[in-house]
């Protein structure tokens, strides 16, 4: 029976790993504690777990007191690395829910720490276990395109999701990073795990073209905004009990609810992005990320040497479109069913919790990630914002300078 601590009551915490761990994995993990500033927010997230366990409004008391083989760190992403940190030198292994941090100096601070230490840190990228994912994974193992060159990324948001990260903490950069490393860390990470690459240069544009400041109304929240009746991003959370009995009773303590304005003047994270990213091996990829589209989804082109795949997964007035196709060098088109999971993220929590919870060692599409492959997931979207920033293309070596990164 291992013991685990919470860094962080936020909702991803309660519903990904407190509620599962008492529900399904009480036999071999035992929640003994969690810390969170809010400290009503985290009463609410044991009594939403249905276990009993004390809540601590210090962290390293909490660490001293509970002594716990495992600390699960799922705060506001930019103190990620505060939390995994401080457990891995008391001698604590951490779960990290994805991004692993948000700027290069922390990055390279977990990963010096976790070498130190000898601790270990796993960082939860759970897209690698969706079934459709991995099921991509083993058609290019099997090499049906050949040496890959480039790949076409494009994600959508659409005006409900994408809205969602404008509406929260989310929305400043100083806390998440941007969508860059918030949102697009999943991207990166499945793109590097699918053509079993790493990246070197990232070049990069940016802008926030329809939230923020381009509204025309605006106020500091939705649930008591005035202009509720002409602003069409309008969400009556109130009907919520959920959001009422976990934000909105809290409120008091730290002025936090999810239910901001998305028109805030104070929003600076980019809702358009547009990127170029080249691989150790020479493989280019472009990536454009969308927050405001008609419809959601993604679609996703790789080029080898011998043909091509293309992705295409996203809904459309109520209409998902599904479909894989490859294209081989004889010039011939089949279209490859591949299955979606069942679950959260397409079926990829339910298997990842199966791999954290019960120290599952067998990994033969090395699925499991640890502070590399969280750095160079995290690595891209960093050098996304000094690119923007700087105004020039940046190299990963100049960024994990606690990595072996070999320069091209």
């Amino acid at each position: 029976m291992k013991k685990y601590a919470f860094a962080g009551a936020s909702g991803r915490g309660l519903h990904m790993y407190g509620k599962p761990m008492v529900a399904k994995f009480n036999d071999v993990a035992q929640p003994v504690g969690i810390y969170d500033p809010n400290y009503k927010r985290a009463q609410v997230f044991v009594k939403e777990t249905g276990c009993d366990f004390p809540v601590y409004d210090d962290f390293d008391r909490m660490l001293e007191f509970t002594k716990p083989d495992t600390v699960i760190v799922t705060t506001q992403d930019a103190f990620h690395h505060e939390y995994t940190i401080r457990a891995l030198k008391a001698g604590c292994d951490v779960i990290v829910e994805k991004p692993m941090t948000t700027d290069e100096f922390k990055c390279n601070s977990i990963i010096s720490t976790e070498r130190e230490t000898g601790k270990k840190v796993i960082v939860t990228f759970n897209c690698r276990y969706m079934p459709f994912f991995v099921e991509l994974k083993k058609l290019l193992m099997q090499n049906i395109i050949g040496d890959i060159t480039s790949v076409h990324f494009e994600w959508l948001l659409d005006q409900d999701h994408g809205a969602q990260y404008f509406r929260r903490w989310h929305s400043i950069k100083e806390r998440s990073g941007g969508l860059q490393i918030h949102k697009a860390t999943h991207h990166f990470d499945i793109i590097n795990w699918l053509i079993n690459d790493e990246p070197r240069v990232v070049n990069a544009f940016g802008s926030l073209c329809f939230y923020g400041s381009n509204g025309e109304h605006r106020g500091e929240f939705c649930f008591n905004c005035e202009h509720s009746e002409k602003c069409k991003f309008y969400s009556d959370q109130m009907k919520n009990d959920f959001f009422i009995k976990y934000y909105y009773n809290n409120m008091d303590i730290d002025g936090y609810t999810p239910n901001l304005c998305l028109y805030r003047n104070e929003i600076n994270i980019e809702d358009t992005l547009s990127v170029s990213v080249k691989y150790s091996r020479g493989t280019v990829m472009s990536y454009s990320l969308t927050a405001y589209s008609p419809y959601e989804g993604y679609k996703i082109n790789i080029n080898g040497t011998k043909g091509r795949l293309e992705i295409e997964n996203y809904s459309f007035n109520k209409k998902a479109i599904k479909e894989v196709r490859w294209y081989n060098e004889n010039h011939e088109m089949s279209v490859i069913d591949i299955q979606e999971g069942k679950g959260g993220h397409g079926g990829g929590d339910s298997l990842l919790l199966e791999v954290l919870f019960r120290d599952v060692k067998n990994d033969p599409y090395g699925q499991q990630a640890g502070t590399r492959a969280g750095a160079m997931s995290a690595g891209i979207g960093i050098a996304i914002n000094n690119s923007i920033r700087e105004h020039k293309q940046i190299k990963i070596k100049d960024i994990l300078w606690e990595l072996d990164v070999n320069n091209v």
